[in-house]
């Protein structure tokens, strides 16, 4: 009886609070001086796309500014809205505070592979976004070049791309991604004076499965800079070619 009893003075309580907070808060918070704003760019550690003080610029070239204005007059959709048309920027954010403060929360896109080609200069993002590759930020994501249609980025390569990023041997290891115009894919190492003929991209998980026993079996063995190419395109097979031109067949 008496915690039935506590649950319902805890539930009165907030109700009372929320009340409070709608009809008397409220309305003088919307009468208060906007006195600051703070615009927060969110996981900046890994990646800074966009900077405070680029949302700080747009804001005023729209006279969206918020200081100096009382809280009843800054629209913070309106906010929302203008900053979203950054490409680069995932969400927005904008709240007010019972102290007179404009807050603005930015999430950023997360970049996963850069595209160069004919087509363009740009990045996708983890969620197959494309977004702008302008400004002066770097960020390290394979490069993929060559005969790159925007359908085939934004489909095949994206997938491609999403293993990688969740795989920690391959993001380490591959750093550019050649398309070749039958849309057959070879691929860079970081490590190894070698190129990597992948073929088609379908099965690529299997491909690369294939190709890391060959490195742990083989090439430990042999050497990294033996071979010039390591083709993957035959099935259970791993054709390497030796810079001496001479083919080496190594089944699987």
């Amino acid at each position: 009886m008496i915690k039935k009893i506590t649950l319902i003075t805890l539930i009165l309580l907030i109700l009372a609070y929320i009340l409070y907070s709608v009809f008397i808060i409220n309305p003088r918070v919307e009468n208060v001086i906007c006195n600051d704003f703070h615009i927060n760019i969110i996981d900046t550690l890994e990646r800074q796309a966009i900077k405070s003080k680029d949302i700080a610029l747009i804001l005023k070239k729209e006279r969206l500014t918020p200081l100096g204005k009382l809280m009843k007059e800054i629209d913070t959709k309106k906010i929302e809205r203008k900053i979203l048309e950054n490409e680069s920027i995932k969400s927005v954010s904008c709240y007010k505070t019972t102290s007179g403060k404009i807050k603005i929360d930015v999430y950023q896109k997360i970049p996963i592979l850069r595209i160069i080609s004919n087509e363009g200069d740009f990045y996708i993002d983890e969620e197959g976004r494309e977004m702008p590759s302008v400004g002066s930020y770097a960020c390290f994501v394979p490069v993929a070049t060559g005969y790159v249609k925007k359908d085939f980025a934004k489909k095949q390569l994206y997938n491609f791309a999403l293993f990688l990023k969740k795989n920690k041997f391959w993001s380490a290891q591959i750093e550019q991604i050649y398309v070749h115009p039958n849309q057959d894919i070879e691929i860079s190492p970081r490590i190894g004076n070698h190129q990597i003929m992948i073929g088609k991209i379908e099965n690529v998980e299997g491909k690369l499965e294939k190709l890391k026993l060959f490195y742990e079996k083989g090439l430990s063995e042999v050497g990294w800079n033996n071979y010039s190419l390591i083709n993957l395109k035959y099935k259970d097979q791993v054709v390497c070619t030796k810079r001496t031109e001479i083919i080496d067949n190594l089944s699987q």
